[in-house]
């Protein structure tokens, strides 16, 4: 009897352990864990795999697309955004809240990063559209004019784009998204009154950081392809410097070093500059890239998705100081050892 006793609480045991490993508080914890970001991608896929609650499984799906949006893989991540927008399930215990409409405008976000407007107009044509949330609609409205700019061939074909995000400018139903329309508009006509009303408006976000020059614009097709009326130069905006500043300013000697200058660079052995699909788009960037004087080649990686992408790479150089000429030179790019 005590050894059917103990039989049942070990498989008792078990399978309380076996569903635990199964919550996707569990598996996003035991992914972080990893010693690179690939291995908690590759972790999570196998876990998902195996889970059978649907808030637990969309919860995992969310949690994957953001690790693979994070590595630039904007077409592996739309497809988890988009499994995690279709199962019908709430919100799982532990893992953050988010709506399936959220969700879906995520998908739209990273289809339009890899240069898909197709699928990106497939999901904001679904269900999304009519929604009652007025921040969602915002996005649908900010996204669709996002899509129209990914399609332009030239610089005639983002005029009606270019009106409308001004016209949103004016909506107060468009508050939510206004820091990125005023940057979309800065990115593709160049106009310094852009970049001022986004430092002088929303001095904290991650777009007064881009038009001050402090974080970069991630490399992706459709930020580089979108024609451009004029060119959008970083450190346009306007900063009031306070009274406080100036005085902690002038009280540093001539022989005083700054924080900037005892930073030490990462040391990278070449330059990302895009990541494409069609070998064709990828070679005309590269040639672009060459034709100014820069080492740049194109590699190959096939995505456990079986999609192929080009990417465009610009080798570093004896003097360190590459990714500033190329910067100089109008093209975003990140580092890559």
């Amino acid at each position: 009897m005590k050894k059917i006793i103990s039989f049942v609480t070990a498989f008792l045991l078990f399978t309380f352990l076996f569903a635990a490993e199964l919550t996707a508080s569990f598996v996003t914890s035991e992914s972080a864990k990893k010693d690179s970001v690939e291995e908690s991608v590759s972790y999570l896929k196998n876990q998902i795999s195996k889970m059978t609650v649907a808030a637990e499984k969309r919860a995992a799906y969310i949690f994957l697309a953001s690790l693979q949006e994070q590595m630039a893989l904007y077409d592996d991540a739309q497809k988890s955004y988009a499994q995690a927008a279709a199962i019908a399930a709430g919100d799982a215990e532990g893992m953050p809240k988010k709506s399936n409409e959220q969700i879906v405008l995520d998908a739209v976000r990273c289809a339009l990063s890899s240069g898909d407007y197709a699928t990106a107009d497939s999901y904001l044509n679904s269900a999304v559209r009519n929604s009652k949330n007025p921040t969602v609609q915002a996005y649908i409205k900010l996204y669709t004019q996002w899509s129209a700019l990914c399609k332009a061939d030239d610089v005639a074909d983002i005029q009606e784009p270019v009106v409308m995000l001004q016209a949103y400018l004016k909506v107060d139903s468009m508050n939510a998204v206004k820091p990125a329309v005023l940057l979309t508009l800065w990115y593709v006509t160049g106009e310094k009154g852009y970049s001022q009303q986004i430092t002088k408006l929303y001095p904290k976000s991650i777009e007064a950081s881009i038009v001050c020059g402090d974080a970069q614009l991630l490399p992706t097709p459709f930020w580089f392809f979108v024609p451009k009326s004029g060119e959008a130069e970083q450190g346009t905006g306007t900063f009031a410097e306070t009274d406080a500043q100036k005085s902690d300013a002038s009280k540093v000697g001539e022989n005083a070093v700054s924080e900037a200058e005892i930073v030490v660079p990462a040391k990278f052995t070449k330059w990302q500059l895009g990541l494409f699909r069609t070998e064709s788009n990828a070679k005309l960037l590269a040639d672009e890239v060459k034709a100014k004087g820069f080492d740049a080649y194109i590699s190959t990686e096939k995505r456990a998705s079986g999609t192929t992408y080009f990417i465009v790479l610009v080798r570093e150089d004896k003097n360190g100081n590459v990714a500033d000429r190329l910067r100089s030179s109008g093209y975003d790019c990140y580092g890559v050892e």
